[in-house]
């Protein structure tokens, strides 16, 4: 993605920031110990925090967590829902944090919007030495049938390239990388998947996937016209048609120690 489109992606949160909050999945307790089990502390920062989905689940893991995040209304959804936690403004590229003052670095359904040839050296500067970077995906379980005619349907700016397992492990295997000769910050990946799921209704998932990046830059007749495919869909499936269901998910972890 060119740096222009993603920065209009990236900033397209905050205008969602409420719903963002309200529709969005917590991440698997298993996935956040399994990115904190090689750090060599506790203190946990989690970097692009939006609305504190993983800051949640980090919390009930570690209790020393600081979170970041750059969109106001983001961060404003995030002290509203923790108001424990010590929530501060500022970027991937710009951390409000002293040198070597974290254990690992986590980053919800983030790292893919980060410019890792500036973020990649404040990361490194921020985490105490051999401390953790990991990068955390939910993503959809298009190993079961309907999961994959909802994909199908939905399209890439509602499930894109990292929203499904087999493409998530080959977009997110360099994410920690710099797209620049700039060297690098971490040493090799690990990558692994551990089961999830979000209860929802029709109404809700249909919701769920306008938070999507690649939905709320569409323009307003393309996104009604995608969202109202995604609500036939799910109307004609006996999974979804009637009442609340499971929404099978993996969230997915890449894990990388700094050097």
């Amino acid at each position: 993605m060119a740096s222009d489109s993603r920065l209009r992606h990236s900033s397209s949160f905050g205008a969602a920031a409420t719903a963002y909050a309200e529709h969005r999945p917590d991440y698997a307790q298993a996935a956040v110990r399994w990115a904190l089990h090689t750090a060599p502390g506790p203190r946990v920062l989690d970097l692009g925090a939006g609305t504190g989905k993983l800051t949640a689940t980090v919390t009930a893991v570690c209790a020393d967590v600081t979170a970041v995040e750059p969109d106001p209304a983001m961060l404003a959804e995030l002290r509203r829902a923790l108001p424990g936690i010590r929530a501060l403004p500022g970027s991937a590229e710009a951390i409000p944090l002293p040198d070597a003052s974290v254990d690992a670095v986590l980053a919800g359904n983030a790292m893919h919007w980060f410019d890792m040839a500036v973020a990649g050296p404040e990361i490194a500067r921020v985490l105490a030495p051999g401390g953790v970077l990991a990068g955390l995906w939910n993503v959809l379980d298009d190993r079961v049938d309907w999961v994959a005619g909802l994909a199908e349907v939905s399209g890439s700016a509602a499930v894109g390239p990292r929203d499904t397992p087999a493409a998530w492990r080959v977009e997110t295997a360099r994410m920690h990388l710099p797209k620049t000769d700039a060297p690098a910050r971490f040493g090799s990946p690990e990558q692994a998947e551990f089961p999830h799921g979000q209860r929802r209704t029709a109404d809700s998932l249909v919701a769920t996937l306008a938070t999507r990046a690649g939905m709320l830059v569409m323009p307003e007749a393309e996104r009604a016209a995608a969202l109202g495919r995604i609500r036939a869909f799910l109307a004609s499936r006996p999974e979804t048609a009637h009442g609340e269901f499971t929404l099978p998910m993996l969230t997915c972890v890449l894990r990388v120690r700094r050097r």
